[in-house]
């Protein structure tokens, strides 16, 4: 294996490391709030941001973010994602 596919592999693991880590704090604010329903995205965008607030990994979480998917469909992953949280 070359050193380009091990980082990229890495860098996925960090990654999928990060998004676990917002979507256990999206679950927290859907539980926080009573479990009430229609907040999803709302809820996936503030634990992304209190994740990634003072993260270094913040730029490679976006940019491997903005690089597995095309502009179209990054939004509905992001509230799909979000609705699988508090489902």
């Amino acid at each position: 294996m070359d050193i380009k596919t091990r980082r990229r592999k890495q860098q996925k693991l960090m990654v999928k490391m990060v998004e676990r880590k917002v979507r256990s704090r999206a679950q927290q604010l859907y539980e926080t709030r009573g479990q009430a329903d229609g907040h999803a995205l709302q809820d996936w965008v503030q634990a992304e941001s209190e994740v990634l607030g003072n993260s270094i990994l913040a730029p490679l979480y976006h940019r491997m973010k903005t690089e597995d998917q095309d502009p179209e469909t990054a939004a509905d992953s992001t509230a799909d994602s979000a609705c699988e949280t508090t489902a």
